[in-house]
């Protein structure tokens, strides 16, 4: 039987600092027969013209990861789809250990995750991070979600909201399966702990998903993080 293939997504916004950089890291999936799509959400700045040379498909979406990671969907021929964000950084054996997640069974998986920065203390937000998901059975998105394209499509994709749309699109595949939780780590950027402080960003992340548990609508809560200024 053929290897299974993985599309990896990225969706972006205003990313020209960093996306050859971030693209370049992924030469080697590359060559392993990894196919790279990149979803501009209307970037104002050279994302896009910079991402052409160093993926397979450079394509445009209306602003919103949960969007842009769909459309994303829709143009890969991959067997398996790995949703990546822009500033996080696949460990070398990611293929092959989700190639071997999918082999065993799960249809769905996610890794654990460390986070980059100055900041002390992004250690334990990243160890409470992974027990959590891996008690839950709910991944965010700096952990890399991958999946199976007919669990994908059987779950209906990412929600057209604004925010949680990776908490959403957790629940629904838990539905059917728990996810495959990689011990092998993701490095993510701490930008976001580094611009609003660690103890405010934990907090409010925590709030904002108490909310959103609870019905809070994701167009009220992405409003109150920031959205405008939101950066995928």
């Amino acid at each position: 039987m053929p290897r299974p293939t993985v599309s990896i997504i990225i969706p972006v916004l205003n990313e020209a600092s960093g996306i050859v950089q971030a693209l370049e890291r992924l030469r080697d999936f590359r060559a392993q027969g990894a196919e790279i799509i990149v979803v501009d959400g209307g970037s104002s700045d050279d994302t896009a013209q910079s991402a052409l040379p160093l993926a397979d498909c450079v394509t445009s979406a209306a602003r919103g990861r949960g969007g842009q990671m769909n459309v994303g969907a829709t143009k890969a021929c991959g067997d398996i789809l790995l949703f990546l964000h822009a500033d996080t950084q696949l460990p070398p054996s990611a293929l092959n250990v989700i190639v071997a997640a999918i082999a065993s069974g799960s249809c769905w998986g996610r890794f654990d995750v460390r986070i980059d920065g100055p900041i002390h203390g992004l250690a334990m937000v990243a160890l409470m991070m992974n027990l959590r998901s891996r008690l839950t059975g709910i991944a965010t998105g700096d952990q890399a979600i991958f999946v199976t394209r007919e669990a994908f499509q059987a779950c209906g994709g990412f929600p057209a909201i604004p925010l949680m749309e990776d908490i959403v699109l957790s629940g629904s595949l838990r539905q059917v399966a728990r996810p495959a939780c990689l011990r092998e780590k993701v490095t993510t950027s701490g930008r976001r702990w580094e611009k609003h402080g660690l103890l405010r960003t934990v907090l409010m992340m925590w709030w904002l998903r108490l909310r959103f548990h609870f019905g809070a609508s994701p167009d009220d809560l992405a409003r109150e993080y920031g959205y405008a200024a939101l950066e995928n």
